[in-house]
């Protein structure tokens, strides 16, 4: 059977299931639409946890992130997964203890102040917005490769298909659809990762085959072959970094805090019945998101070497089909630039060629008669080829030529990945605005029903939202869903661990810190990510920390303000500290409340 049949059977085999889930979980009260029930078991709320965090960007982008920074890209294997076992130890018993709805109810009541409340809303939709877009267009994108189909195209039926099972169900139809998710994208990531490994090592355990000799050499290390190959063409060697400490740590911390900070990650923590539930998921989401992040790093090494000797100095008339599919999508480019009709992959170092960053590069050329691009404002920049990261794991399985079938079952991982995050942050942006906003601030005597339509209309409403910006891309959107961590690190993860842990943090220092915090961030990442505010270089960085490492400084701020002014003005209510010395003690948590 074909490759494009058998990926409509897996795609729709897939989607049927999560309809089908989601009408059999529908929610039909505000409890079960906001927490499922508060009855989802510690096993089934991991699995759920690890989809929801495994979005787009670590299913489809991190390996190519990796494949093409190399050791630099260990910083998100390092923030990614510590920042669970920030969550697992300092926010998930804690946070379940306080028994609410959400990440704004919680700053909300802790700090006894609707203008708290309203800040923590604003924060959890920039931080929101700013990742279901990319969500919405990795779904476009996949959609367009695997279904041909137009981005647009591909977008909206995504929009359909969250809109249907995150409004119907809620968390509740959420939870266990993003189970199915989980399972369906771990197996779509380890099966080709199995497959290339043993192809090209004979070792069929990724991890394993990355460190070990080359079936076609075997006097020869896999690893050390792509640190020659990169060496040779001008890249940094693959097992060395080129970053600066200091950003290198900020980064990783900025990713860390970030994680713990995510509202649609810390929601998942309310959905289980007791505190020690909430550790138990917290574990087994570490454990579930590990298998991938432990695979990732060979996927990326692998998929490396195999672009590099696929195309590299071969003539672009011989290349196989992917190679034009991918360049029809703007998401692979090749310019001529020597007029030879090969293709020149050359690294910085290497004859004045460059890494390239983006398909602006090839704005100034044009299609010739036989495909290639041709030069119309030739530079020195002898670099011929652009490859966009979010393609290494689509790719992988053509490039290596596996199995038709395989082709198909990544097309549903990828989806699944994508879809699972959508409607995890989406059900934050509903909840925020129905919970928090309309229930907590404009309407407190709305009714359960009332609030239960106000809920399905925001995520309405939200779909459709993230829907356009997924069609019409602000600059920063597919380049930046790193900065959504620096976002949550900068607002929400030092309020949340001074309201547990500062029994004097009040309510002028909190609503301070995260105004503070989050402008910082704005600031920073507008200034030398998007050039607003007169732009900048990397020579400009503040302290030499990039904008994906901001995050951290913005924090360090936050907490300084936020300590600094709650010194200078009023203690809690005691009220308000007997609450904060309950929440500490890990037992006796009620079920999850919205009143």
């Amino acid at each position: 059977m074909d490759a494009q049949t058998l990926t409509y059977i897996f795609v729709g085999v897939s989607f049927a299931i999560y309809i089908g889930i989601a009408i059999w979980s529908r929610a039909g009260s505000t409890k079960e639409f906001y927490v499922a029930g508060g009855g989802v078991s510690p096993l089934a709320n991991g699995m759920a946890t690890a989809a929801d965090w495994m979005s787009a960007a670590s299913f489809i982008s991190m390996a190519g992130i990796i494949s093409f920074m190399g050791y630099d890209g260990s910083v998100f294997l390092m923030g990614w997964t510590g920042g669970f076992v920030l969550l697992a130890l300092l926010l998930a018993p804690y946070l379940r203890k306080f028994g609410k709805f959400t990440v704004p109810d919680f700053i909300g009541d802790r700090y006894y102040s609707k203008t708290a409340r309203f800040v923590a809303v604003f924060c959890a939709l920039i931080v929101s917005f700013t990742y279901i877009a990319g969500q919405m267009r990795g779904v476009g994108v996949v959609f367009s490769r695997f279904l041909e189909v137009e981005i647009e195209t591909g977008v909206i039926i995504g929009m359909v298909i969250v809109l249907f099972y995150a409004v119907l169900g809620g968390m509740k139809g959420i939870t266990y659809t993003q189970v199915a998710q989980y399972c369906v994208l771990i197996f779509a990531f380890l099966v080709p990762a199995i497959f290339i490994s043993f192809q090209a090592t004979g070792n069929p355990i990724p991890m394993f085959g990355m460190g070990d000799t080359l079936a076609s050499q075997p006097d020869t290390y896999m690893l050390d072959k792509l640190d020659g190959l990169s060496k040779e063409l001008g890249f940094n060697e693959y097992t060395e970094g080129s970053k600066s400490m200091i950003d290198v740590l900020a980064i990783t911390l900025a990713l860390m805090v970030g994680t713990a900070g995510l509202p649609h990650v810390i929601v998942r923590f309310f959905t289980v019945k007791r505190v020690k539930d909430a550790r138990k998921s917290a574990g087994y989401a570490l454990l579930f998101i590990g298998i991938l992040y432990i695979t990732a790093p060979a996927v990326a090494s692998f998929g490396k070497l195999n672009l590099i000797e696929t195309v590299n100095q071969k003539d672009y008339a011989e290349m196989p089909e992917w190679f034009t599919t991918w360049e029809d999508l703007g998401l692979l480019a090749w310019t001529d630039k020597n007029a030879d009709g090969k293709i020149q992959y050359l690294g910085k170092a290497k004859e004045g060629g460059d890494a390239l960053t983006g398909i602006p590069a090839f704005q100034d050329s044009k299609r010739g008669e036989s495909g290639q691009r041709l030069v119309t404002n030739p530079s020195e920049n002898k670099n011929e080829l652009y490859v966009d990261n979010d393609i290494m794991v689509m790719a992988n399985p053509e490039i290596a030529d596996l199995p038709n079938w395989v082709f198909a079952l990544v097309a549903a991982g990828c989806l699944a990945a994508a879809l699972s995050t959508a409607a995890g942050l989406l059900l934050v942006i509903s909840s925020s605005v129905s919970h928090d906003l309309i229930k907590k601030m404009v309407y407190p005597k709305i009714s359960e029903k009332g609030e239960l339509i106000a809920a399905r209309l925001s995520a309405t409403g939200a779909v459709v939202i993230a829907g356009y910006f997924g069609i019409n891309p602000p600059g920063f959107v597919a380049a930046v869903v790193a900065l959504a961590f620096g976002l949550a690190a900068a607002s929400f993860f030092p309020a949340i661990i001074l309201g547990i842990f500062y029994k004097r943090m009040n309510k002028e220092g909190a609503v301070a810190g995260m105004i503070v915090g989050i402008s910082l961030m704005l600031f920073y990442m507008l200034k030398f990510k998007f050039d607003f505010f007169g732009g900048g270089t990397k020579e400009d960085w503040w302290f030499g920390i990039s904008p994906e490492g901001f995050g951290t400084v913005a924090m360090i701020f936050n907490f300084i303000v936020s300590i600094v002014i709650s010194k200078f003005t009023a203690p809690p209510p005691a009220d308000v500290q007997e609450m904060v010395e309950n929440v500490r003690i890990p037992s006796g948590a009620k079920e999850a409340s919205g009143h």
